[in-house]
């Protein structure tokens, strides 16, 4: 008789810096891991332009675009001059 086996996934880590998007090579803040067991990383870009075909592919979506902040908005007036 064999032993029953379970598996399950390891959380996947936090991306860093280092981690770069497989299209462009910009800092990657999407992780995708495939049925197939492969993994895509991607920039919140083109995470975003592919969302929705990597839905149909994907077992998770690690997503930490959330960390982005958003662009400061410039403000000029007649009194800085």
């Amino acid at each position: 008789m064999r032993p029953q086996v379970t598996t399950a996934l390891a959380p996947s880590s936090a991306l860093s810096a280092a981690d770069r998007c497989d299209r462009c090579g910009a800092q990657a803040y999407v992780r995708v891991t495939l049925t197939s067991g492969g993994e895509l990383l991607f920039c919140a870009h083109h995470g975003r332009e592919h969302s929705d075909k990597l839905r149909n592919i994907a077992v998770t979506i690690h997503d930490e675009t959330g960390r982005l902040e958003p662009a400061p908005v410039a403000v000029s007036t007649e009194d800085e001059r």
